[in-house]
């Protein structure tokens, strides 16, 4: 950045020394060319702040004088070409003096989770454009003019990077037009709007409106870790998560063995459950229903391709 206009006006001269192997003549004519640079610098230096009034350190002006000060280096900038060297140093002393804007505006988003520094970094670029298409002519005050512009970038910010999940730019809109829709409609029927209310005050189909909503979930994301509320007698949300239960994978397959078991005779049934639920072996059942352990196995095989082939036909 360019020097500021409350700099010190006082220059130090350059102390170059010249070669040892010059003769006499030539160290005086290097030493004079020196002395003729350093001249030329300080009538530039006299020249940039020539008129300017004298600006104390920007963290300390009022905001009133800040104003006034700012319409006189706006009168200035009409006059200078843009990208020469006094152009820019009028320039960068306006985005000095103006930074109490961008840190006002930055201070409505504190609540959010970015950094604030990185906020009034966004905030800055939107100073600078302000102070690019700012016209004195229109008798408009700098700040109200600017002000907008500033908090404009700053939401564009959030917008373009705060999403925990991208989606795409449309529907980043179409979450900030539900809202404000939502709030409109909300104050005038005294409850929450429907769906086809929303679409009706937007102009959009239904299914437009359940896909902003559903987009507008992906905004914000809470942390496993996240504390509860005070007044919330629950864990963390990692402990209210459900978790998958492998119980449950066999009931649809329980549901449907029901009515083949039911259609098989009652010896088949008897085996299924002393060796299924009651947890006996093939030779314990032989000595509970007085066949061979080698009967058992066949009619319990034959029961299981029978069971299976059910399903199978079912599914």
């Amino acid at each position: 950045m360019s020097p500021r206009l409350d700099a010190s006006r006082t220059h130090e001269a350059t102390s170059t020394s010249p070669p040892e192997h010059l003769n006499p003549i030539e160290r005086d004519d290097v030493l004079t060319d020196v002395a003729q640079d350093d001249r030329e610098h300080r009538d530039d230096q006299d020249d940039l702040i020539a008129g300017l009034p004298e600006i104390p350190p920007y963290d300390e002006v009022a905001p009133v004088d800040a104003r006034a000060l700012s319409k006189t280096l706006f009168a200035r900038l009409e006059s200078l070409e843009e990208g020469t060297h006094e152009y820019a140093y009028v320039r960068n002393t306006l985005v000095e003096l103006n930074l109490a804007l961008v840190k006002f505006a930055a201070s409505r988003f504190r609540s959010r989770s970015e950094p604030m520094e990185d906020i009034i970094q966004v905030g800055t670029i939107g100073l600078i454009k302000a102070i690019d298409r700012f016209e004195l002519s229109r008798g408009v005050e700098f700040p109200t003019f600017a002000m907008p512009t500033i908090v404009g970038e700053i939401k564009r910010f959030f917008r373009d990077t705060s999403w925990s999940v991208r989606v795409p730019r449309r529907l980043q809109e179409l979450r900030l037009d539900l809202a404000k829709a939502g709030d409109e409609l909300a104050q005038r029927f005294d409850r929450a709007p429907t769906v086809p209310e929303l679409a009706k005050r937007l102009g959009i189909s239904n299914d437009e409106v359940v896909e902003g909503m559903a987009a507008s979930n992906a905004y914000t994301a809470s942390s496993l870790d996240a504390q509860p509320e005070e007044d919330d007698a629950e864990g963390a949300l990692a402990d209210r998560i459900g978790y998958e239960d492998h119980g449950l994978e066999g009931i649809e397959y329980v549901e449907s063995l029901k009515p083949l078991i039911a259609e098989l005779p009652s010896r088949d049934r008897k085996i299924l459950s002393l060796r299924f639920v009651a947890g006996m072996t093939q030779s314990e059942i032989g000595e509970e229903l007085g066949i061979s352990q080698m009967h058992v196995s066949r009619l319990l095989s034959r029961t299981l391709v029978r069971l299976r082939k059910g399903l199978t036909v079912e599914e």
